[in-house]
């Protein structure tokens, strides 16, 4: 009995917290501009992606808990982050998806009529086929601590960064990760909105959890972020090309 209650109250305690708040916020906010996943899974021939998982077998040592060929998963975790940021009814953007990985977003992003380029090193087999397979234009490089990105000789109505790792510099002898301090995160910033950012851009940030389950948002990040004028919901930052400009997740003209 006792252990119920408490895993009761555990419950209560996460539904009044601001992260429970947000994401019921969330929740909402797609629920007024609804996408199929199964519309957008039926463009793409899944037998073709377990076949490039053959010809692309999994390296020594990969997370194997990434199955990239799982479409439908991955289809689903890209409509939500296309929902958000209002991409399946705004006008046409160019976007720039840092990290892209396979390229699930940037071909929902086409499909709802964007122009997408990744930027990615490349490391992984796989993610080099269903790139093509995809039609996915991407750089191949790789970002640096306070080194400029490559010059890509435009510029951008949205940067995006999913799952940013690019921060990760290496491991403890705890095994927590050593990352870049606040001087290396202005430096980016400061990159983003300078070279590759148009006059009303954004930059959204996505970040895992950290290794006990906690935001990455310390009160220490979270400071740092908001003074260089992020709004910050859940585990994303969304900073405008202006630093003095209040960027705003529903963008639509």
């Amino acid at each position: 009995m006792h252990h119920f209650q408490v895993r009761i109250s555990h419950k209560f305690k996460k539904l009044g917290s601001r992260d429970a708040a947000q994401s019921l916020w969330e929740h909402a906010c797609r629920w007024t501009h609804p996408v199929s996943p199964r519309r957008i899974l039926a463009t793409i021939d899944r037998a073709e992606l377990e076949r490039l998982r053959e010809q692309y077998p999994y390296r020594p040592n990969a997370r194997k808990i990434n199955a990239y060929e799982d479409a439908a998963y991955w289809v689903g975790v890209n409509v939500k982050r296309v929902q958000d940021l209002w991409l399946d009814r705004s006008p046409p953007l160019k976007i720039l998806d840092l990290g892209c990985g396979p390229g699930y977003f940037l071909y929902l992003c086409r499909l709802f009529g964007h122009e997408g380029l990744g930027l990615d090193p490349d490391d992984e087999p796989f993610f080099r086929g269903i790139t093509q397979f995809f039609d996915v234009r991407r750089v191949i490089a790789r970002i640096h601590l306070q080194t400029p990105l490559p010059d890509l000789g435009k510029k951008f109505d949205l940067v995006t960064g999913h799952r940013v790792c690019f921060h990760r510099i290496g491991r403890a002898e705890s095994g927590e990760w050593l990352e870049w301090l606040q001087p290396d995160w202005e430096f980016f910033i400061n990159d983003i909105r300078t070279r590759f950012l148009k006059p009303g851009g954004r930059l959204l940030l996505e970040f895992n959890r950290r290794q006990d389950g906690s935001s990455f948002f310390t009160d220490e990040w979270r400071a740092f972020f908001e003074s260089q004028g992020a709004r910050i919901f859940r585990w994303k930052a969304l900073l405008a090309a202006d630093p003095n400009r209040r960027p705003q997740f529903k963008q639509t003209s």
